[in-house]
C-alpha cells in the first residue's frame, strides 16, 4: 500500500472524502473500472489503518446525472432520484473493494433501501467511525434539487469531521480553467467568500456556503497523485485549502 511514514501523525482524525462518480470509472468516461476502484480502495484502507476516522460520499456521474434526466426530458425530480440510485450502485462497489482486503465498512443510504444499505442516522454513521468502520454515504440528501457535494458538505459537517476532502481530476483550485487554459495559475489558500465572489467552480454554492457557515474547511487535491489522500490528510501541502 505504498510505504508508511514512522510514527505517522495525521493532521486530521475525523475526514469525509468526496469523490465523483466518474473518479471510479478513470479512462472509460462511463461505469466501473474494478482496477480504478481497488486502488482508491487500498489508499483509503492505508488511511483508515493507520488510525484516521474515515467518511465517504460517492457521486452517481458515471452513471447516471438528474440534469442528463431533465435533457431528456425527464422530470426534474425523477432525474435527481435515479441519480441518487447511481450514487448507492458506486457507494456498493467501492464496500466490497474494502472489504476485500478486510476493512470493516458500512454503506448508509438517505434512501431507504435495507436489503443493501443501512439507512443513514447520524448518531449510528458516529458510532460506525468510532469502531474504525469506513462509511460510505449514498443517495445524496435524500431529496431531489441537491447536489453530491452538498450532500457531502451536509453529512461532513454532521458528523463532525475535521475537513472534507474533495477529489478531483486537476491539484487544486486555479484561478481559472486549467483544462482549457495552459497559463492557468494554481492557488494555495483561498477564502469562501473569494470562492463564492469569483464564481470559482469547485462545489455548487449551497455546498461551499453551507461549509462557510459551520467553519469547515475544504481541500480540493488531486486524486490520480501516487498516495494522495495519506499525503493530504497527513498535512502535505498537495492542493488548496478553502476555509
Amino acid at each position: 500500500m505504498g510505504q508508511v511514514p514512522e510514527n505517522p501523525e495525521a493532521r486530521y482524525g475525523r475526514v469525509l472524502i468526496k469523490l465523483s462518480g466518474e473518479a471510479l470509472s478513470g479512462q472509460d468516461k462511463f461505469g466501473i473500472n474494478p482496477n480504478v476502484v481497488q486502488r482508491i480502495a487500498r489508499e483509503v484502507a492505508e488511511v483508515s489503518q493507520l488510525g484516521v476516522e474515515l467518511a465517504m460520499v460517492i457521486g452517481g456521474g458515471n452513471i447516471f446525472r438528474g440534469r442528463t434526466g431533465k435533457a431528456l426530458g425527464m422530470d426534474r425530480a425523477t432525474g435527481d432520484y435515479m441519480g441518487m440510485l447511481a450514487t448507492v450502485i458506486n457507494s456498493l462497489a467501492m464496500q466490497d473493494a474494502l472489504e476485500k482486503i478486510g476493512i470493516p465498512t458500512r454503506v448508509m443510504t438517505a434512501m431507504e433501501m435495507r436489503a443493501v444499505a443501512e439507512p443513514y442516522i447520524r448518531r449510528r454513521a458516529m458510532r460506525h467511525l468510532e469502531k474504525k468502520r469506513i462509511i460510505i454515504i449514498s443517495g445524496g440528501t435524500g431529496n431531489p434539487f441537491f447536489t453530491t457535494d452538498t450532500a457531502a458538505s451536509l453529512r461532513a459537517v454532521e458528523i463532525g469531521a475535521k475537513v472534507l476532502l474533495k477529489a478531483t481530476r486537476v491539484d487544486g483550485v486555479y484561478d481559472s480553467d486549467p483544462e482549457k487554459n495552459s497559463a492557468a495559475k494554481r492557488i494555495d489558500a483561498i477564502g469562501y467568500q473569494e470562492v463564492i465572489e469569483r464564481k470559482l467552480r469547485i462545489m455548487d454554492l449551497t455546498a461551499i456556503s453551507l461549509c462557510m457557515d459551520n467553519g469547515m474547511p475544504i481541500i480540493v487535491f488531486n486524486l490520480s497523485g501516487e498516495n494522495a489522500i495519506r499525503r493530504v490528510i497527513f498535512g502535505e501541502n498537495i492542493g488548496t485549502i478553502i476555509s
